[in-house]
């Protein structure tokens, strides 16, 4: 399948506590079937009853990672968007606790780059963060300094994907 198509009839669930965001989201994904849910409960009752081929869960505006744990469990591939929880350690606690990839929400305008890259990874049998450094490392080293990853070192040493 084309690189361009892989999205095309995927059905997404969209989280999050802002309004303009899941417009935003949704106005990006004219090739998926949205749906869209802005509280933790409402959240948790979709994800719960219905099947998606993927999932983007704000982390802080509707317990993100709570829902990750249902995402998982449904065998949902989940992205973490995030805006307040922007930080190494809320990267490492994304990728231990099995999230497909993690993105600041002023990454949001290259919300397909992400999702076809889980994608790709997943029709080539790599881990779904294979691309992830290589497209968002820049924007971490900005916003964290050059030394970002050792306050972690051992972590980031065996980073794998």
């Amino acid at each position: 399948m084309e690189k361009e198509h892989l999205l095309d009839g995927k059905t997404i669930l969209i989280v999050d506590d802002e309004p303009d965001v899941l417009e935003a989201l949704e106005d990006l994904l004219p090739m998926c079937q949205v749906t869209k849910a802005s509280t933790f409960e409402e959240a948790w009752d979709k994800l719960g009853t219905h099947y998606y081929d993927m999932a983007i869960l704000d982390i802080m505006g509707v317990d993100g990672y709570r829902l990750l744990e249902l995402a998982k469990t449904r065998k949902v591939p989940a992205v973490m968007l995030t805006a307040h929880a922007l930080s190494p350690d809320h990267i490492k606690k994304s990728y231990e606790e099995g999230a497909a990839s993690y993105v600041p929400k002023d990454e949001m305008a290259n919300i397909t780059v992400f999702l076809t890259d889980i994608l790709e990874a997943k029709e080539q049998g790599k881990h779904p963060w294979y691309r992830w450094l290589d497209r968002l490392g820049a924007n971490f080293v900005k916003r964290f300094g050059t030394d970002w990853q050792m306050k972690d070192k051992d972590f980031w040493d065996k980073f794998t994907y």
